[in-house]
């Protein structure tokens, strides 16, 4: 069984997007570069550095994807494709969509909790690692004691206000152990694993 990660590129100050949801430059990094990354199932080419594609493609690992529903409506269900094409679980209250999914094959199953999603997403992540995506996700998956990993993609700019990536933590056990520095153009992407003590 693989591991439960987050991934995340972050202001200097802590923030993954602005109060609109907007990211601003903490993607520029998917295109400053010279090397082609052709992320699985999408029709788009990213060009990295040398550095930060190394640093991608060791991480192409996962097996199943879960998401909170305020990303999944922010990026419009990813037009029915998810990040890597993996199964993909939405935590959420509320229905899909009316006009969800918009092609029969959208990999996409709609869960009330998150219990549920992890439950589901080990079923058939199989030996990949189940991505979780959505800050109130990853903190959830945190203050549970099961997330594994921590990456993050550091990104040297100054949000000011917006939306956090590690709010409302209250597991005290936490610890991380920094397992992975790698500098890139204009971000520099670490791994963390997280341990419980």
């Amino acid at each position: 069984m693989g591991i439960i990660f987050s991934s995340f590129s972050m202001s200097l100050d802590g923030f993954i997007a602005y109060p609109d949801d907007s990211v601003g430059e903490l993607f520029d990094w998917y295109d400053n570069g010279d090397v082609e990354i052709k992320p699985p199932g999408y029709p788009i080419m990213f060009r990295m550095s040398e550095a930060s594609a190394r640093y991608w493609r060791q991480n192409e690992t996962e097996g199943a994807f879960i998401s909170g529903r305020r990303i999944f409506d922010y990026t419009n269900g990813w037009g029915g494709k998810p990040p890597n094409n993996s199964p993909t679980f939405v935590v959420t209250h509320r229905p899909p969509p009316a006009d969800w999914p918009p092609t029969p094959d959208a990999p996409f199953t709609f869960v009330d909790s998150l219990d549920r999603a992890l439950a589901q997403a080990r079923a058939v992540a199989g030996d990949g690692d189940i991505g979780v995506a959505g800050p109130d996700i990853a903190q959830q998956c945190l203050n549970m004691g099961v997330l594994g990993e921590i990456r993050l993609d550091l990104v040297p700019v100054f949000f000011h206000e917006g939306v956090r990536y590690f709010d409302n933590i209250d597991n005290d056990k936490v610890r991380l152990e920094l397992v992975q520095v790698v500098e890139g153009t204009k971000v520099t992407h670490m791994r963390y694993k997280v341990t419980y003590a």
